[in-house]
């Protein structure tokens, strides 16, 4: 790869999804969300051993990425999986996966 070449928009999207996924505590969310078709906040709390602002940032964070989406139900907010985002994220990572380290020899061994 050249050092001048600008990114791709694929690999600055898998990027960002990367990026939201690497908290074990997100994969806990996602885990929980993608089990159920939607749940408010203090459903995701009861299942994290942590603060109630430390799961908000990780929603935050889910949710800036496009991973999940939220809709205002006052006095709460209701989380989903964004299935659209989720399918992309899904297509990015199997396209990286697949296209690593195949039909070459193995080079650390």
């Amino acid at each position: 790869m050249k050092k001048n070449r600008d990114y791709t928009a694929d690999n600055e999207q898998l990027a960002r999804f990367a990026k939201a996924l690497g908290h074990p505590a997100r994969i806990t969310i996602i885990e929980f969300l993608a089990s159920q078709d939607s749940c408010f906040f203090g459903d995701i709390h009861d299942e994290l051993p942590i603060a109630k602002a430390t799961v908000s940032q990780h929603l935050k964070e889910l949710k800036d990425a496009g991973l999940i989406q939220g809709d205002i139900e006052p006095p709460k907010v209701r989380y989903c999986i964004n299935r659209a985002n989720w399918n992309r994220a899904k297509q990015l990572f199997d396209c990286l996966f697949s296209n690593c380290c195949t039909d070459k020899k193995i080079c650390c061994e």
